[in-house]
């Protein structure tokens, strides 16, 4: 039963790096940082740095994982 739910999941399998990174593939920072208001994206930012935060940060990477959802999911 699980893996039905699991089935219609976009992020099933991804790592918040891959979301991540895919994300500033096709945005890239300047953009990142428009659609999502957050200052690890505004200031200096770095793959690294973003994930540290995102992973403290609940809302923020609700965020991303929405974000990402609109853009490669179908």
């Amino acid at each position: 039963m699980t893996d039905q739910k699991q089935a219609n999941n976009p992020l099933h399998g991804k790592t918040l790096e891959t979301v991540l990174t895919a994300l500033v593939d096709k945005y890239g920072w300047p953009e990142l940082a428009y659609r999502i208001r957050i200052n690890c994206f505004l200031t200096d930012p770095s793959i690294s740095s973003s994930l540290k935060f995102l992973r403290k940060t609940p809302w923020a990477r609700k965020k991303v994982e929405d974000l990402y959802v609109a853009a490669f999911a179908k």
